[in-house]
């Protein structure tokens, strides 16, 4: 299911944007329809409440709990089942982050991850996505998303991009806690520079969002019903409910568009041995990465966070070091170092703890912020798609031995 569809569904009930906007908020955040002075009863259209229980049994359906892994890092994996028998895993991390998948196998095939070995079997809708969200705020509090899951998110822009809108308005996430990772693809940077160029706005419908909130907002999505309804529930940062026209409110809702921050896959700075771990990753210019990427980061002000899973004797030498001094010094960004995590068949191993450290140290010696970003869930074989080969392979492993009993 996509986001777009729900709202649409919604809009041919009667739904105007702030009906969607309480639905949707209800969703995402688990809370009350219900507002003071304004109970749901009266609120939504009639057509809606008719709905009401057919829509959230869908949209209880689209993800639930096959099994959940955890850990003595503080940190649990949870494998995913959609609705359709598929399965994705998501990862409950510290502080309040969760990390999401974004397709069903992953098409870049990546040596040293499990996720692309059998490569992609489908894309996750939106709703899916945000499904993974709703799922994990069921244990705990989720205050930050990360798109580093299964799948390339520059493969399922479209979903992944309405997914973020959402958690960064109705889902009460900041916008530089929602974190979109990618190898490195032309359609990402393009995408996400669109989002930092405010679209002209003319006539009252800027006159009324200026007016409503005391400054201009940048790049805000407009939605203009065709009468007036009533005023919906106080809206959050970054948000207007209604518009003035002729001296009266609209009732529409404005959101200010989403500017995820951005963390790109990098893993080496030799372009042949980046084409050997990552085959199947567009062919970009390692310099041509970065420099569209920090562009990006200097237009948000959020750093660009760079992923490199170390192998031993592969990705860990003095020449790769150089290479990121040379890359990244006076950039604005951040070096996470992700020590390998073992898979079974992939012979890679991470570097001892010393060598780690000692490549830490050479970067900040060089003024550029490097941190070691565990990879959650070692013990639990909880590697990027582990979780979900060992379940198939489970599943496939009974099939094999109803059938030769049978």
């Amino acid at each position: 299911m996509r986001i777009s569809h729900l709202q649409q569904r919604l809009h041919d009930l009667g739904c105007k944007p702030c009906h969607t906007d309480r639905l949707l908020r209800g969703w995402v955040q688990l809370s009350s329809y219900d507002r003071k002075g304004s109970p749901a009863e009266a609120f939504f259209p009639l057509a809606l409440r008719n709905a009401l229980p057919a829509i959230e049994t869908e949209l209880q359906g689209l993800a639930k709990l096959h099994g959940e892994y955890p850990s003595d890092e503080e940190v649990a994996r949870l494998l995913v089942e959609l609705n359709d028998g598929q399965m994705v895993e998501s990862v409950l991390l510290p502080r309040g982050g969760l990390c999401v998948s974004t397709q069903v196998g992953c098409a870049v095939g990546c040596v040293f991850c499990m996720s692309g070995r059998a490569g992609l079997v489908r894309q996750l809708g939106s709703a899916e996505i945000v499904a993974q969200v709703v799922l994990a705020r069921k244990r705990r509090a989720v205050s930050k998303v990360v798109f580093m899951g299964m799948g390339e998110p520059a493969h399922n822009l479209d979903n992944v991009l309405e997914a973020i809108q959402l958690l960064g308005t109705q889902g009460n996430i900041g916008h530089k806690s929602l974190v979109l990772s990618t190898v490195g693809d032309l359609r990402v940077f393009e995408r996400l520079m669109e989002r930092c160029s405010p679209p002209p706005c003319r006539g009252r419908a800027r006159e009324g969002v200026e007016a409503l909130s005391g400054s201009t907002i940048s790049t805000p999505i407009l939605t203009f019903p065709d009468e007036t309804t009533s005023q919906s529930t106080k809206p959050a940062s970054g948000q207007v409910a209604g518009y003035l026209q002729g001296g009266r409110s609209s009732g529409a809702v404005v959101h200010e568009t989403v500017r995820p921050a951005l963390a790109l896959s990098l893993h080496s700075t030799i372009p042949e041995l980046r084409a050997q771990l990552l085959p199947r990753a567009p062919e970009m210019g390692i310099e041509e990465l970065v420099e569209r990427a920090e562009a990006y980061a200097r237009a948000t002000s959020y750093p660009v966070q760079y992923q490199w899973t170390l192998l031993e004797g592969i990705n860990d030498s003095d020449a790769e070091l150089a290479g990121i001094a040379r890359l990244l010094i006076g950039k604005y960004a951040v070096m996470n170092f992700i020590p390998f995590n073992e898979v079974d068949g992939l012979d890679y191993r991470r570097p001892s703890p010393a060598r780690i450290a000692a490549m830490v140290e050479t970067l900040r010696g060089h003024g550029i912020l490097a941190k070691v970003r565990d990879s959650a869930g070692q013990e639990v074989e909880g590697a990027c798609g582990q979780l979900r080969a060992r379940a198939v392979k489970e599943k496939r492993g009974k099939k094999i031995s109803f059938e030769a009993t049978a």
